[in-house]
């Protein structure tokens, strides 16, 4: 099912075939330097175990640039006890993550047009008051299409993600309409 379109670039729901891209994408230690941790490989059954047996409220997602599957893409609402720790009141906030995991697609403006697409589509679609996301600090290629995207840095979460054997600082940062 297609979630949205912007140009070439189409978000459409995960589906199970997809499972074997994900088992690609998620043992490629280029993807997996940022996104989950270069000693976190993933095969088809943990794919199968985090992605398609979990209740969480992901929504999750592939990413498509000119009919080719690129990328991943899932937004969730934010539940209170993480507004909480973000500081922030009763609002609509949705975070999100999201990966490019064809690195040929890379650099070439892709990932701005995902993330200006899906915030738009949060905003009209889900009513979202906010978009939030925490990128490490040292992911400074994402940080930097995400700020060109108008998300804003709020402030350093110490110590927030466990990656690839030591706790690493992210960056709250926020699209805020």
């Amino acid at each position: 099912m297609m979630l949205f379109q912007h140009g070439n670039l189409r978000v459409r729901k995960l589906e199970k075939k997809d499972n074997y891209l994900l088992a690609k994408w998620l043992s490629d230690p280029t993807i997996l330097e940022f996104y989950e941790g270069r000693d976190n490989c993933f095969d088809l059954d943990k794919v199968n175990k985090v992605f398609y047996a979990s209740e969480d409220n992901e929504v999750k997602c592939i990413v498509e640039f000119d009919g080719i599957e690129i990328g991943y893409f899932q937004f969730y609402r934010i539940d209170d006890e993480t507004k909480k720790e973000y500081g922030y009141l009763d609002e609509n906030i949705y975070g999100t993550d999201q990966f490019i995991g064809e690195v040929e697609y890379w650099n070439k403006g892709i990932g701005t047009l995902l993330v200006t697409s899906m915030v738009k589509f949060l905003i009209e679609h889900k009513k979202a008051d906010r978009v939030v996301m925490d990128p490490q600090t040292r992911n400074t290629r994402a940080i930097k299409c995400y700020e060109k995207c108008g998300f804003k840095k709020v402030r350093i979460l110490p110590k927030h993600e466990h990656h690839e054997g030591k706790y690493q600082d992210c960056w709250l940062i926020e699209y805020h309409k």
